[in-house]
């Protein structure tokens, strides 16, 4: 099952059960989303990304950043990040689609993927740090890459292309059945930035 939404309307739910996820295409115009892209570039603090990998420490290519509204730790693939004071950059975006979507974020981890060569294996942000059921708000500046949900019991298939400007959307119960992943890809040279706007549930932290 694949998604194109050239239209760039909302999709109200992509997936066939188990979860709602929203597709809302382009929610930046194409100056607006490249103008951010170079902004992001140059005035997050990227740092690679480690994991432990069969107690192995494995550091990606693979740039990430985590802020929010205060210095949240958030634990995942074995590693503990404190988040970063929000930048007036990010608290532009974050304004924005807080105001489209209707829900609201104290966090963002930020990806950037520096060619098509560097995706992100299937997985789901159910970590405990995180506000359960909770929507994650993920935006796309840069190329147009393409991304995969796959069902954790049936595992039947959905995918899209997260264009330009773009927001997706994913809440209730899509992270406790399904699986996301942004496959690898040679026909992509160009970076992608992901800005994935989340809640910390306070009392967890």
């Amino acid at each position: 099952m694949s998604l194109f939404n050239d239209q760039f309307e909302l999709i109200e739910n992509i997936l066939p059960y188990d979860g709602v996820t929203s597709y809302y295409g382009k929610v930046f115009s194409e100056e607006e989303a490249n103008d951010y892209f170079q902004k992001l570039m140059t005035e997050i603090e990227w740092k690679s990304d480690e994991a432990i990998i069969f107690g192995k420490l494995i550091e990606t290519k693979r740039k990430v950043a985590w802020y929010g509204n205060e210095p949240f730790s958030y634990t995942y693939s074995g590693r503990t990040k404190t988040a970063l004071t929000w930048n007036k950059t990010l608290l532009e975006i974050k304004e924005k689609i807080e105001s489209v979507s209707g829900e609201s974020f104290n966090s963002c981890l930020l990806n950037l993927y520096h060619d098509g060569s560097e995706g992100m294996a299937y997985h789901s942000d159910g970590e405990k740090d995180l506000k359960e059921n909770g929507a994650i708000s993920s935006v796309s500046f840069g190329a147009e890459r393409k991304f995969n949900f796959k069902h954790k019991t049936t595992k039947e298939l959905v995918s899209l292309i997260l264009e330009n400007g773009s927001l997706l959307m994913m809440k209730d119960t899509t992270q406790k059945f399904w699986l996301h992943r942004l496959p690898t890809t040679t026909r992509i040279i160009k970076p992608r930035i992901s800005l994935t706007f989340r809640t910390i549930d306070k009392s967890k932290n």
